[in-house]
C-alpha cells in the first residue's frame, strides 16, 4: 500500500522516461497516447470525420469507461513511446506496443549504423488494471523493439514502408523487470527484478539485480539468458548487507573501469551507496560505515560522485566522492564536504537543530519464536529523535512516528515536517516495525497475514522499551501515522486505550471491509490479512466469511476502547485508501463521545504532499498534540 513519505522516496518509477540516442540526433520519451476522436451532432444529425474537443460544443460524453492505474493515474490514456528527430522535429509513434502500459525506455546500442532497438518495461494492461504507483508487485517485462525512424534496410523491398516494428519480449523466465541500464561498452543489459514482491504480493520486498550479455551487432533475442548478479538476501548476517531496496539508479550509472555500478539502497534504517561489480557480483558500502546518516546519490561522472547526507537532525548537505585505489576488486570512496552550497538554513532553523540529536535504536523482538524464521526473530530498529539535554528526570512529551506501507522504510534522513515536530519541543520515537524494507526477505515477510497483531506489538515494545531506558514519560506519549501507519495509529489507540495522550493520522485504514471493495488495491487487503494464501483468495466479491476476517483485523473492531483524542486529515481526491474509511471511524468516535477533528484536503490524494496542505497538515498535528500533551 502506499505510504506517506516524510522520509526519503521511491526512485523514478512506472510510467515516466526519455533517452537521448548515442549520437543525440534523437529523443525516445513516453507520454499519453493520443485521445480518440468523440463524435459530433449537428442540427443536421451526426457528422462523418473526426472532430476536436473545441467543435464537440454541448457534446458531454467521455466514452466507454475504461480501467486506469488508480492513485495518481486517475482519468490518465495509455502511455505510450515516442521518438522525436531533433534535426527536423518530425515525432513518430512507436508501433507494437499494444496491450502495454510503457515506461521506463532506453536506446540500445546502435547496431551496424542501420537499425536502432528501443528498450523498455511493459506492464500488462488489457486484464484488471489494480494501482500500481508504489506497487513493485505488478508483473512487468523488459522489452526490445526497434525505433520508427527509417533506414536503408528497415524499409519493405520495393516500396517506400518501413518494415512493421516487432516487439521482441526480453525477459521470458522473470516476472518482474525494471529499470533497464546499458553498460558503457554496450555488451550488457542491467535491470533491477521485483520478483520477490511479484510472487508474494507484498506491494514492495526485496529486490534483486539481473544481467543479460547482449550482442550489438545482433538483433534482440527472447531466449537470452538472464545472469543473477544480486540476489535476494533471506537473513542478513548481523551488520551484513541485507539485500537490494527501493533502489536508485542515475541516468550515468558506471565507474570509469565499465563494469562497476554505483546506486542507492536501503541498509536497515539508512539509506547508503553501493557499489556493484556487474561481473563478480560483489557489493561493497561506499557511504560511511561508521555513519547513522542516510547518503543519497544524486549524479556520476567517471570515478567523480555527488551525493547527498542527512539524518533527522541535520539539513542535507551535498558531498563529494572519488573513487580511490583499485575500482574494478573493490570501489572505495573518499568523501569531501562542498563549502560552497546553493542554500543555506537561516540562523533560527540552525539554532534549533543544533539543539536535537538523533541515533538509532535497536529494539529486541519479544517473545521469540520457533515458528519464526530466523530473519523474524532479529531486532528491528527505530530511530530516536531528541534533545541533548541530559536532564533525566524530565524527558520531553514523545511523539511515536509511523510509516506506511507496511513494506516501507523511515529513513534516518532529514524531514522538514518530523524536525518541525521535534523543534517544538517533542521527542521522536519513528519505528521501522517488523516487515519494514531493509532487513532482509525474511524479517520482511513475517509481517503479512499478522498485521493487527505482529505491527501493534512491534510498536509497543518499542515504547516500553524507551520508556525503560529513560527517554519517555510514560503519562506524556502521542502516536502519529499514515497510510498503515494509520492503521497502526487506530489499532494502538484501540488495543493500548490507556497508552496515548493524543493521536494523529492522514488517510488511515480503519475498515478492510471497507477498503477492499472501493480501493484501487484491493489485492492489498487480501495480501496482508491472510498472507501467503490471499493470492489464491483474491476476488471482487469478498464472502461473508472473508469480511468477517478483515473486520477482525481492522482498527473499527476495537472502536469501543477508545478514549483517545484523535486528529483526522484526510485527502479528498485519495483513491488508495478512501475518505469513506476514515470518515466511518471518526463518525462512530463521535458517536461514543470522543474527542475527534477531522480536516479534508478537497484537492489532495493519498499523500497529502501539496506544498500548502502539508504546512497546513504539520501545523495542525503540532497544535494538536501542543493541546493535549503539553
Amino acid at each position: 500500500m502506499c505510504h506517506i513519505n516524510w522520509n526519503g522516496g521511491e526512485p523514478t518509477f512506472k510510467f515516466e522516461g526519455i533517452s537521448w540516442n548515442d549520437d543525440e540526433t534523437f529523443v525516445a520519451y513516453v507520454a499519453e497516447e493520443p485521445a480518440p476522436s468523440k463524435p459530433m451532432f449537428t442540427n443536421s444529425g451526426y457528422k462523418k470525420g473526426t472532430s476536436s474537443d473545441m467543435e464537440c460544443g454541448s457534446w458531454k460524453g467521455q466514452g466507454d469507461w475504461e480501467e486506469d492505474w488508480g492513485e495518481t493515474y486517475p482519468g490518465k490514456r495509455e502511455p505510450a513511446i515516442f521518438v522525436i528527430n531533433i534535426n527536423s522535429g518530425e515525432v513518430h509513434p512507436v508501433e507494437g506496443t499494444d496491450k502495454l502500459s510503457v515506461g521506463q525506455v532506453v536506446w540500445a546500442p546502435a547496431s551496424r549504423g542501420l537499425q536502432q532497438y528501443l528498450v523498455f518495461v511493459g506492464w500488462p494492461s488489457d486484464t484488471r488494471k489494480l494501482g500500481i504507483k508504489h506497487c513493485y508487485n505488478r508483473p512487468c517485462a523488459l522489452y526490445a523493439v526497434r525505433a520508427p525512424f527509417s533506414k536503408s534496410e528497415d524499409r519493405e523491398p520495393g516500396t517506400n514502408a518501413i518494415k512493421e516494428a516487432s516487439t521482441v519480449k526480453l525477459t521470458q523466465r522473470i516476472s518482474s523487470a525494471l529499470f533497464p541500464r546499458f553498460s558503457p561498452d554496450g555488451k550488457a543489459l542491467m535491470f533491477l527484478s521485483a520478483k520477490s514482491s511479484v510472487d508474494s504480493w507484498a506491494h514492495s520486498a526485496t529486490q534483486s539485480l539481473h544481467r543479460i550479455d547482449w550482442s550489438i551487432n545482433g538483433k534482440p533475442t527472447a531466449d537470452a539468458d538472464i545472469v543473477d548478479v544480486v540476489p535476494v538476501v533471506m537473513c542478513p548476517e548481523n551488520g551484513c548487507f541485507p539485500g537490494l531496496y527501493s533502489v536508485k539508479f542515475p541516468s550515468k550509472s558506471w565507474l570509469s573501469d565499465g563494469y562497476t555500478m554505483i546506486l542507492s539502497s536501503v541498509w536497515g534504517s539508512t539509506e547508503v551507496i553501493l557499489s556493484v561489480n556487474m561481473l563478480s557480483g560483489k557489493v561493497s558500502r561506499i557511504s560511511p560505515g561508521n555513519s547513522s546518516f542516510s547518503w543519497s546519490l544524486l549524479a556520476l561522472d567517471g570515478n567523480n560522485i555527488i551525493a547527498v547526507s542527512s539524518s533527522p537532525s541535520d539539513v542535507p548537505e551535498i558531498k563529494y566522492g572519488s573513487i580511490v585505489g583499485n575500482s574494478s576488486a573493490e570501489a572505495l570512496a573518499s568523501w569531501q564536504d562542498i563549502s560552497s552550497p546553493i542554500y543555506r538554513c537561516s540562523e533560527k532553523v540552525t539554532s534549533l537543530l543544533s539543539s536535537r540529536q538523533s541515533s538509532i535504536i535497536k529494539i529486541p523482538v519479544r517473545d521469540i519464536s520457533e515458528n519464526l524464521t530466523a530473519g523474524a526473530n532479529k531486532p528491528y530498529e527505530s530511530i530516536f529523535v531528541s534533545s541533548k539535554c541530559k536532564n533525566h528526570d524530565l524527558c520531553d512529551p514523545l511523539i511515536v512516528v509511523l510509516h506506511g506501507g507496511p513494506h516501507f522504510i523511515s529513513l534516518s534522513s532529514f524531514s522538514k515536517s518530523l524536525a518541525f515536530l521535534s523543534s517544538i519541543g517533542y521527542s521522536l520515537l519513528i519505528v521501522n516495525y517488523r516487515g519494514s524494507l531493509g532487513f532482509g526477505e525474511e524479517a520482511l515477510q513475517s509481517l503479512p497475514g499478522k498485521i493487527g497483531s505482529q505491527d501493534v506489538n512491534d510498536v509497543l515494545a518499542a515504547i516500553d522499551h524507551v520508556i525503560d531506558m529513560g527517554l519517555a514519560d510514560p503519562s506524556k506519549i502521542t502516536v502519529l501515522g499514515g497510510s498503515h501507519g494509520g492503521f497502526l495509529t487506530t489499532h494502538l489507540i484501540g488495543q493500548a486505550p490507556d497508552k496515548f495522550a493524543a493521536a494523529a493520522t492522514r488517510n488511515p485504514v480503519c475498515s478492510l471491509p471497507l477498503m477492499v471493495g472501493t480501493a484501487d488495491i484491493p489485492d492489498w487487503c487480501y495480501a496482508e490479512t491472510f498472507g501467503h494464501l490471499g493470492k489464491s483468495m483474491y476476488t471482487e466479491a469478498p464472502s461473508s466469511e472473508h469480511l468477517a476476517v478483515f473486520h477482525s483485523k481492522s482498527p473499527i473492531a476495537h472502536i469501543s476502547k477508545v478514549k483517545t483524542p484523535i486528529l483526522f486529515l484526510l485527502g479528498a481526491k485519495d483513491l488508495r485508501v478512501p475518505i469513506c474509511t476514515g470518515l466511518q471511524y471518526a463518525r462512530a468516535l463521535k458517536e461514543r463521545g470522543t474527542e475527534v477533528k477531522v480536516l479534508v484536503f478537497p484537492e489532495d490524494n493519498h499523500a497529502i504532499d501539496r506544498p500548502q496542505s502539508d504546512f497546513e497538515s504539520f501545523l495542525n498535528i503540532g497544535m494538536w498534540f501542543k493541546k493535549h500533551c503539553k
